[in-house]
């Protein structure tokens, strides 16, 4: 593994769902010039099935798991002409997760959340939400069955935070390789003329910054059903309308400015969208500028 290369870490159980990710990273490994790494993660967090169950064959297990993940690697590099690493780590599954793509300094991971075919169940619940929550690189989560070809429209969200900006050349990046339209929209929940003012500037000045790039893009804001809707909900809601391929947020932010994408919002993004989702972290900082870009 040249660690000096681009690396995208894939979590694989050989199921349907993990299959469907590893489907998704072909086109980035390519845009990024990137290798994909697949980590196969010999669960140990379930202490009573240690408990309860005969002791197996571990070193039998690693071998067959070991062939899979050889042959799959193989596999792909025959189809895709992509260079594919593959490694086997034994503890708790968000830990080595994180810790492998520390290792290798990936430039994303890219994971199923609903695998519940296969070996076993995993990468679901707190597992995807630990990962999101404390990895270094971007994130990106798949919960839908259905694999998607290309990347036609992505759904930015943004509020008044600085954060929010950071994603913008993110989406840029994904916009130029795939001819995709970035569709900015902002969700209402108050009338505050102040609030609505700062946030259509906000939304025009992203938007004028996207074009200037190159890219196609739309902006839109939507006011939420008072009472009825979540700010989760209205995005999700909003990316199934735009038939949206990829949904990009922050996972948090440090601003007291509501609505934003902290805890309960990002979480909700992710267990509710059939869409893939792809979480960025903010760099921490101390200032805020609302000055157009």
């Amino acid at each position: 593994m040249n660690s000096s290369v681009n690396q995208i870490l894939i979590p694989i159980d050989f199921s349907d769902q993990a299959i469907i990710a590893l489907d998704q990273s072909y086109n980035l490994a390519k845009f990024y010039h990137a290798e994909l790494t697949l980590l196969y993660v010999i669960d140990e967090g379930n202490s009573m099935n240690r408990l309860f169950h005969k002791p197996i064959d571990e070193d039998g297990v690693k071998k067959e798991i070991d062939e899979k993940l050889k042959e799959l690697g193989a596999d792909v590099t025959k189809k895709h002409g992509i260079k594919v690493n593959t490694v086997i780590a034994k503890g708790h599954i968000y830990d080595k997760i994180l810790e492998v793509a520390d290792m290798i300094s990936a430039k994303m991971i890219i994971m199923g959340t609903n695998g519940t075919v296969g070996l076993k169940k995993r990468f679901i619940g707190s597992n995807a939400l630990r990962v999101v929550k404390e990895a270094k690189c971007p994130v990106v989560t798949i919960k839908g069955k259905h694999p998607r070809e290309g990347c036609k429209n992505i759904v930015l969200p943004i509020d008044l935070t600085k954060e929010s900006r950071e994603k913008v050349n993110s989406a840029i990046e994904l916009g130029n390789l795939y001819g995709a339209t970035i569709r900015v929209v902002s969700v209402l929940f108050t009338l505050d003329e102040f609030v609505v003012n700062r946030l259509t500037r906000q939304m025009e000045q992203v938007k004028n910054f996207i074009k200037k790039s190159g890219v196609k893009c739309t902006a839109e804001m939507i006011k939420a059903i008072k009472g009825h809707e979540t700010l989760e909900h209205a995005v999700v809601d909003y990316a199934n309308k735009v038939d949206a391929d990829l949904i990009m947020i922050m996972t948090q932010q440090e601003m007291e400015i509501k609505p934003v994408f902290i805890g309960s919002t990002a979480q909700g993004i992710i267990n509710h969208s059939e869409i893939p989702v792809m979480s960025i972290v903010p760099v921490v900082k101390h200032d805020v500028d609302f000055s157009p870009y």
